[in-house]
């Protein structure tokens, strides 16, 4: 990157800047994942910046085509992206199937797979249609689009898999109390090694993380600066599924509308290099509390804030929390101190 950092940590920097211009700065095929939660093309016009409807699918495909450049061969781009209403009628816009089709049919992305994020804790929206009159379900689901530049990107389900329940657990425990190795009507074939431990449930395309957070390190942050919080955070579980998806340690994960960079505070806990692109200043000064230690006096946090609003670059390798040995997500832990090393 020739742009200088707005703040670095251990594992990754934040940049102040159009994304457009600070992803042409990155290498050709150097990125192994981009996550991104770009602002959503809504009719209300929002104070972090979303486009119009009309116009959305053409700017967001600009950034496409620079990420599908920078993407490595087995990289993944993953796209969270909720949904809107058409103005003045209770009917869903098109848009985010229209970016999915040009994404693939202009650009050459391969739809790997479409998850979907069920956020519980969501309040009823839109209120016209929802709250007052009664017309529609509340919008507590948005669409996660993973892309690939090819149909074999790198994937690890394993890194994601999910408790037991109970009773595969006694399923697991005595195979033979509770099903018999047969083909069933529905045409599936299942054998013996039903019954085997797999130290967890493959997950479903259905994600369901509340986003519910009030009290923890960047709001308190925000609080000691008398700043509120980015009004569109996502939850750290929903980056995590991901970042342990689709790459390993040491790798390159970008956020190019990082806001409070809760993509980079995930990467420096799974131990991957991050980048992350935001353009307005004061939400990115904010992101760098993520990045203290829980006992930073409020004398710290708002001489960081200002630093960073002062356009002062901040060193946090010295401040961000360090994986110890045994929280380190891979065990090749010789190598990754090196590329630590390396990076500071």
């Amino acid at each position: 990157m020739t742009t200088p950092p707005v703040y670095s940590t251990s594992l990754g920097s934040a940049y102040q800047g159009d994304a457009l211009d600070l992803l042409k700065e990155l290498d050709d095929e150097s990125v192994h994942l981009v996550f991104t939660s770009p602002p959503f093309a809504l009719q209300r016009q929002k104070e972090y910046g979303n486009r119009k409807e009309a116009e959305y699918v053409d700017w967001l495909i600009e950034f496409a085509a620079l990420i599908k450049k920078k993407l490595r061969g087995d990289g993944s781009f993953v796209l969270d992206l909720g949904g809107a209403y058409q103005k003045g009628v209770p009917s869903r816009s098109l848009y985010p199937f229209r970016v999915v089709t040009r994404f693939c049919d202009e650009l050459g992305f391969v739809l790997a797979e479409d998850f979907y994020w069920f956020n519980p804790s969501k309040l009823p929206s839109p209120i016209e249609w929802v709250n007052k009159r009664k017309l529609r379900a509340k919008d507590a689901v948005n669409t996660v689009w993973w892309f690939s530049k090819t149909a074999w990107p790198k994937a690890d389900i394993t890194k994601v898999l999910t408790p037991y329940s109970e009773r595969m657990k006694k399923l697991i425990a005595d195979p033979a109390a509770f099903y018999t190795p047969k083909k069933r009507p529905s045409g599936h074939d299942i054998a013996s090694a039903f019954g085997k431990d797999n130290q967890g449930a493959i997950p479903p395309n259905l994600l369901q993380i509340p986003n519910s957070e009030s009290n923890g390190q960047y709001l308190s942050g925000c609080a000691v600066v008398g700043v509120a919080g980015h009004p569109a955070r996502f939850p750290a579980k929903l980056p995590e599924f991901f970042i342990r998806l689709l790459s390993d340690p040491e790798d390159l994960v970008v956020d190019i509308f990082a806001g409070s960079n809760t993509t980079g505070s995930v990467c420096e806990k799974e131990g991957r290099r991050w980048l992350a692109f935001e353009l307005d200043l004061g939400y990115l000064a904010a992101s760098a509390f993520r990045f203290l230690p829980k006992n930073s006096s409020a004398e710290t946090t708002q001489e960081i804030y200002r630093k960073i609003l002062q356009q002062e670059f901040v060193d946090l390798r010295e401040m961000s929390p360090q994986l110890s040995f045994l929280e380190m997500p891979s065990a090749n832990y010789s190598r990754r101190t090196t590329r630590r090393k390396k990076l500071g």
